[in-house]
């Protein structure tokens, strides 16, 4: 299971759990659905309820056709197995980049008919967001935090991933993300903090990516491996400076917890809409991820659940206060990176992906 996966379901258990016309994912032929029908894998809790909310009811009611809300997970092994058995079950389903890129190559997934698209909704959507295998409705960040209660009044606050390495100028307990998973991990941080610019962090250099953890690595109190671990952490005050997803700081910040996010260096990724190979109601799927791309309903979605746009005409619609807690506000873009998901899929002469190449590198490295 990917770890971006796994930190969406993690996010959930921290709302209450809900029912919405859950249908289990269980082995079985097909059964034939009519025209008027889709099944879309919504997900759990919080994240799921804005889901139905903002994009499965209204477009219910504007093309008629009943959509079944699905909140039990389901992988990416699974959805290769429906699709290599021809016994699919669902129609639409939220992946990972890393995740809808290995479905991609491996020709589990249905084209996205972009000609249905409204051109004026598309105009406003960042590229990375709308690729031949999957659409983006929603970007999430991982960002640099800290307690401002251990910051004495007018000391500096730490701006950037230079600043987390620097442990004489800003001393305290730190929390880094675990690199267990390959695809996640401390690694354009790790980089930047050792002063390569932005624009050139990629392909990655692993190398001096270690070289640069290896410096920080006695002040790391915690590698966490999930999103709720990292807010148990912060939510406890067991760390001064962490690395977190935006989303767990705002839940803090908003119950008026001491925490400060940093826009800066940001490291922006999202989640896509993908349509396994075979879908029985792919004409209906590709209308609602249509449908997901409007301004309006990323504005709604945004206002319900903490991630922000992938169209920018969607914050003419959000109040300034909600739109300066989202990862894609204008203010913040400049200065972001953006996560490149397909590196980390490159395979090298070797054999083994940049993923693989991370994994055993990592499982070396935390050892020592």
């Amino acid at each position: 299971m990917s770890f971006l996966v796994n930190r969406r379901r993690l996010l959930q258990t921290a709302s209450s759990a809900i029912v919405m016309g859950s249908a289990p994912l269980r082995a079985g032929k097909a059964a034939a659905q009519s025209a008027g029908q889709l099944k879309a894998v919504v997900g759990g809790g919080g994240f799921g309820k804005a889901i139905v909310e903002a994009f499965v009811k209204p477009f219910e009611a504007e093309s008629g056709v009943k959509v079944t809300a699905i909140t039990d997970d389901m992988s990416g092994a699974q959805i290769a197995a429906m699709v290599a058995s021809k016994n699919i079950t669902v129609d639409t389903i939220v992946r990972s980049q890393a995740s809808a890129l290995e479905l991609s190559r491996a020709g589990q997934l249905e084209p996205i008919d972009y000609s249905i698209f409204k051109k004026e909704e598309l105009a406003n959507i960042a590229d990375y967001c709308k690729k031949p295998f999957g659409f983006g409705p929603y970007v999430y960040s991982w960002n640099l935090v800290f307690n401002t209660k251990r910051l004495a009044s007018g000391q500096p606050r730490p701006n950037s991933w230079t600043d987390f390495w620097d442990v004489k100028r800003f001393p305290g307990i730190r929390t880094l993300a675990s690199g267990q998973f390959g695809t996640a991990g401390p690694w354009e941080e790790a980089l930047l903090a050792d002063g390569v610019p932005p624009n050139k962090l990629y392909p990655l250099d692993i190398d001096r990516a270690f070289a640069s953890l290896d410096k920080i690595k006695p002040h790391i109190r915690k590698w966490w491996t999930s999103g709720a671990e990292i807010l148990q952490i912060m939510q406890s005050e067991a760390a001064d400076l962490a690395q977190s997803y935006d989303g767990r700081a705002l839940t803090l910040i908003d119950q008026g917890r001491p925490i400060e996010i940093v826009r800066n260096q940001a490291k922006l990724t999202w989640d896509y809409w993908v349509i396994p190979k075979g879908s029985p109601n792919v004409a209906n799927a590709q209308r609602f991820l249509e449908f997901t791309s409007r301004a309006d309903r990323q504005a709604a979605f945004a206002q319900l659940w903490p991630q922000a746009p992938s169209n920018s005409a969607a914050y003419k619609l959000i109040p300034d206060q909600t739109a300066r807690k989202l990862a894609t506000h204008p203010d913040y873009l400049s200065n972001s990176i953006i996560l490149d998901a397909a590196w980390y899929g490159e395979v090298g002469p070797d054999g083994q992906s940049n993923v693989q190449r991370l994994v055993q590198r990592w499982n070396d490295w935390i050892l020592r």
